[in-house]
């Protein structure tokens, strides 16, 4: 059953090695992450699941000590995924074979950053153009995975805020991410469940797919929300939200 929740941005923007120290612009965004982490951990979960935006044809499943790094964004960084395998005694899923995808390896940072050893860590990459019905049942799925699920949710709202975002500017953005966020605090399962997979394409949106698994893991359950933190520096709108049971 899903005990909590967290929604966190995915910019490697957050990780101020990639940033070269600088991006002051997010320390607000980062500062929330970190009061969001430490509801997962009030939650005491049994199970902790970052889920978060992947490519791919289907979902992905990624285990405890999954390495990442940051190498691709031109910074000698690696992260794992949760405590690492030498240190938990577990032994790798060899056969996964993959590193963390960009999304779950910010994830892998904010939980280092939190030092977080309050339970185990998995990981689920989730396709972006992923059907919004498999979404919600990736979700249902993961929510029986422990007596105590919690879930990082990690994405990005859309990147069409401004003429300089990467989409360059849509009016239609402004509009869908007030529409995200007001459903992140207010817990609304069915707002997130009826987002539109190809409207959310049209605007770069990377959290439409974690939202919606979210939305399948919480389902028939009630939450309270909070809105941390909505702000879209680059043209790109980041939210921080958290769902506690009440």
């Amino acid at each position: 059953m899903l005990v909590a929740a967290a929604v966190c941005p995915c910019p490697p923007l957050l990780v101020p090695e990639v940033a070269a120290g600088a991006a002051p612009e997010l320390d607000a965004a980062r500062a929330a992450c970190a009061v969001a982490l430490g509801v997962l951990a009030a939650a005491r979960p049994d199970l902790l699941v970052v889920a978060g935006p992947a490519d791919g044809t289907g979902p992905a499943f990624y285990p405890q000590g999954t390495a990442g790094s940051f190498h691709g964004f031109g910074v000698d960084l690696g992260v794992r995924l949760g405590a690492s395998p030498d240190r938990t005694g577990d032994a790798p899923d060899t056969e996964a074979g993959r590193d963390l995808p960009p999304a779950l390896a910010v994830g892998a940072w904010l939980l280092d950053r939190a030092g977080w050893t309050h339970a185990p860590v998995e990981g689920l990459g989730v396709p972006e153009p992923l059907a919004a019905e498999r979404c919600i049942q990736e979700g249902r799925d993961l929510a029986a995975r422990a007596e105590r699920v919690a879930l990082l949710v990690m994405g990005d709202a859309s990147a069409c805020r401004t003429l300089k975002a990467p989409g360059y500017l849509d009016e239609r953005a402004a509009p869908f991410d007030a529409e995200v966020a007001r459903a992140l605090e207010a817990a609304d399962t069915a707002a997130l469940r009826a987002l539109d997979p190809v409207l959310a394409g049209e605007l770069k949106v990377s959290g439409r797919a974690p939202w919606q698994v979210l939305a399948g893991a919480a389902e028939n359950t009630p939450f309270t929300g909070a809105l941390l933190h909505e702000d879209a520096p680059y043209g790109v709108g980041y939210l921080v939200a958290t769902w506690s049971r009440p």
